[in-house]
């Protein structure tokens, strides 16, 4: 069973590769999916990686 983590494959803190990893997609289209959503969010996208940050377990 998969878990999701934060993964080592990180830019800022690893939470959109981890999404990417459990998802089983590349990395790079989770970010220009999150990053699109922060920007026609007005933000709303930061507080949710903020608390994804906080939340999401570091991989051992």
């Amino acid at each position: 069973m998969k878990k999701l983590t934060r993964s080592k494959n990180k830019i800022i803190a690893g939470v959109c590769a981890g999404f990417a990893e459990y998802l089983d997609v590349d990395p790079t289209i989770v970010r220009l999916i999150f990053a699109i959503f922060s920007i026609l969010s007005m933000g709303m996208g930061l507080l949710i990686y903020l608390v994804a940050w906080i939340l999401m377990p570091k991989r051992e």
